[in-house]
């Protein structure tokens, strides 16, 4: 099974390089690649959120599905499975970024993405999170394209993402509704939408 997980991850990053490498997309990927690199575009959206009473649960649910895929995927997962990045494995496979230095499994950039994108498709108008799902599909994928990452990297990256974002929502529901011990100007904050 492992065996043919390699060969269809190997396959499939090939194809991609032969098939789909074009001038103008590559530097759209890039652009698209950046934009997921330290969850910044994440970082940024949760922010601005937090300037809407209605969006503020949705705001803390979307920061914190962010701290689980930090913990969970970058500072234990990647280093516990100590997979290495396809572009050292597969030697016709060309980087097109600068090559990461830390491990390739699972994928932060879509583990990240994921999280706050299922935040928001659950917690926000449906247009803002489609829009989302749509930003993190599309950051997920720019990292086969340029190479960074195997397909199961990704497709991993993506569950745990959408995973971390259903644990967020939880302990914020519980946090903010079923603890006695937190202030009421916290819960005041953070209104029911």
């Amino acid at each position: 099974m492992l065996h043919h997980l390699k060969r269809w991850d190997r396959s499939l990053l090939l194809w991609m390089q032969e098939h789909l490498r074009k001038g103008g997309v590559t530097l759209f990927m890039k652009i698209t690649t950046f934009l997921g690199n330290g969850g910044i575009i994440w970082i940024a959206a949760c922010l601005c959120l937090l300037f809407r009473p209605e969006a503020r649960r949705a705001a803390a649910s979307g920061l914190i599905s962010l701290l689980f895929s930090v913990m969970i995927n970058n500072a234990m997962l990647k280093n516990l499975v100590a997979r290495i990045r396809p572009f050292e494995h597969i030697h016709e496979l060309k980087i097109l970024i600068r090559r990461p230095k830390d491990f390739s499994f699972p994928s932060g950039h879509t583990s990240s993405s994921f999280a706050v994108a299922t935040v928001f498709l659950c917690m926000l108008p449906l247009w803002i999170g489609i829009s989302a799902l749509l930003l993190a599909s599309l950051i997920a994928f720019s990292r086969l394209y340029l190479g960074a990452h195997y397909p199961s990297d990704v497709l991993c990256g993506m569950l745990l993402g959408i995973l971390f974002a259903f644990l967020a929502q939880i302990l914020v529901h519980v946090l903010l509704d079923n603890c006695t011990w937190m202030p009421e100007a916290i819960r005041l904050w953070f209104p029911k939408a």
